[in-house]
């Protein structure tokens, strides 16, 4: 596909709106105007980083700047779509896909080059803080691509608890924090999600074998966190 087999929709588009179109002004692909309205649209067979440059500096020119990319037969749409409206929005870019089908296309404008107002993910920042709060080290390289490598602040927790168990014998949750446990503690040994807890009795419980298998499989990360416990264990 070239750039040029997206002119004829996107041009007719805009002439249906209203506008009176050109087309290769001063380096821009397609600029429309309709009285003191000037509209710039850039072309490419594909999004890119390069049409977001383009954009970008078009928008020294005008306010309204569009891209148009083109939705091939038998595609549902563009490559990660989601993030590619949510980062023109902030931009403030408008985005045109442009479908072809078998006999004939259509233009299909998905958003326009609005203010963009951020709305902050208030729920996902809380959950952020209370990860950091909840990790007594840092063990985790960034870039690590396997989740079973990563020692999140709830796996933390659980070893930690793993460890006193295992070095005191049942206990019940409320001296498990005494002794330096998380804020967790019963939600971890309610829920035992690894597998390494048992209940001996109401509000007792004590490391099972695997328990006792993952302290030593994560010695070097326990020896870590056991020096980080708020009381002396010695």
């Amino acid at each position: 596909m070239k750039e040029t087999e997206l002119d004829q929709p996107v041009r007719t588009w805009l002439e249906h709106q209203g506008y009176s179109v050109s087309c290769e002004v001063k380096n821009c692909d397609i600029v429309a105007r309709k009285d003191d309205d000037l509209l710039i649209v850039e072309l490419k067979t594909r999004f890119s980083l390069d049409l977001v440059y383009q954009a970008v500096n078009r928008k020294n020119l005008t306010d309204s700047v569009y891209v148009a990319v083109p939705i091939l037969p038998g595609k549902k749409s563009i490559p990660k779509y989601k993030d590619v409206k949510k980062l023109l929005n902030r931009l403030e870019v408008g985005l045109i896909l442009v479908r072809f089908m078998k006999t004939k296309t259509r233009v299909e404008v998905v958003s326009h080059p609005e203010e963009y107002k951020p709305r902050k993910a208030h729920r996902r920042r809380a959950s952020i803080i209370r990860e950091i709060d909840g990790r007594y080290s840092e063990f985790n390289k960034a870039g690590s691509a396997v989740a079973d490598r990563r020692v999140s602040a709830y796996k933390q927790q659980a070893l930690v608890t793993a460890f006193l168990l295992d070095r005191e014998g049942p206990l019940s949750p409320k001296i498990i924090r005494i002794m330096g446990g998380g804020a967790k503690t019963q939600q971890i040994l309610g829920g035992n999600v690894y597998g390494w807890f048992d209940r001996v009795s109401r509000g007792i419980y004590e490391l099972n074998e695997a328990g006792s298998g993952a302290l030593a499989l994560h010695n070097d990360i326990v020896e870590t966190l056991t020096e980080k416990l708020k009381v002396d264990l010695s």
